[in-house]
């Protein structure tokens, strides 16, 4: 599974309490409800639920962009959530 990979790499380079843990476990969090919401399209409560998770993720990720560029950099690549612009 890729999530236990993954974990297995984050976790000997940072604890589980560090931002780039926190931002990976919200990002499988927003992908389990997203597969779930193309099948149950009804369901308000899974709907405010994802939009409170995207919330604290892109918190997470304004932070770590102000604290250190390069970190937020590499993990943007790594879980592939946005483009980046070359310039």
């Amino acid at each position: 599974m890729i999530k236990n990979v993954f974990i297995s790499v984050i976790s000997e380079e940072e604890p589980r309490g560090s931002v780039e843990f926190q931002v990976f476990s919200f990002t499988n969090k927003i992908r389990k409800l997203t597969s779930h919401l193309e099948l149950h399209k009804k369901d308000y409560l899974s709907q405010r639920g994802l939009r409170k998770i995207l919330g604290k993720r892109q918190r997470l990720l304004s932070y770590l962009s102000k604290k250190n560029r390069e970190r937020y950099k590499e993990l943007i690549g790594q879980l592939g959530i946005r483009e980046t612009k070359i310039r």
